[in-house]
């Protein structure tokens, strides 16, 4: 049985921004590209199947839609305790 090829999205937030912005996505080579950039930037890359096929459905330079505010906001508030020392708290699960 072939396993189904990576899939990937790169978001991008800053402060002042009215939401995370998909900036980059693809499968295959191109996920693993995109994932290998992050990794070689020191960007954290999470794992969940399930939003990353929601936000494979969102447009290149697009917001996120309303919808999958909760899910990234708990992501993006761990990644900032992890960032700033507070690394012994587990990983958020997805909720969406």
């Amino acid at each position: 049985m072939n396993k189904p090829p990576p899939s990937a999205v790169a978001l991008v937030y800053q402060a002042g921004d009215a939401a995370p912005k998909v900036v980059a996505k693809g499968k295959g080579l191109i996920a693993e590209e995109i994932i290998a950039r992050a990794q070689a930037n020191g960007v954290f890359v999470h794992e969940s199947k399930e939003l990353v096929a929601l936000l494979m459905q969102v447009d290149l330079d697009e917001n996120i839609p309303p919808n999958l505010y909760r899910a990234v906001a708990e992501l993006l508030a761990w990644l900032y305790r992890i960032e700033n020392g507070q690394n012994n708290t587990p990983i958020p699960p997805t909720q969406l």
